[in-house]
């Protein structure tokens, strides 16, 4: 089920992460390119054993990630706890 943009916003704009065009997207920034694609792999790990994929762009030291449901074309909480997971490797 597709939440509500009230539901997305109090969920997660707190935390940084904005809604835009049926997604929610965030930028994490970094001083090194490898650390950029650690990051980038830790999400992976996540995201396959959650069945859930963000969209990912790597840049020198930068990762942007974008999140939606493909499948129901918006926000959905499986969306939101895949945020969260990745504020939890961030955090580490």
């Amino acid at each position: 089920m597709l939440l509500s943009r009230d539901e997305i916003e109090k969920s997660i704009s707190c935390y940084g992460w904005e809604w835009s065009e049926n997604a929610i997207h965030k930028t994490f920034d970094f001083d090194k390119y490898i650390d950029g694609v650690d990051f980038v792999n830790s999400i992976s790990e996540i995201s396959e054993r959650m069945n859930h994929h963000a969209d990912i762009l790597l840049g020198f030291s930068s990762v942007k990630i974008s999140i939606s449901s493909h499948d129901l074309g918006g926000i959905t909480t499986k969306c939101i706890n895949l945020a969260t997971k990745i504020d939890q490797i961030d955090a580490i």
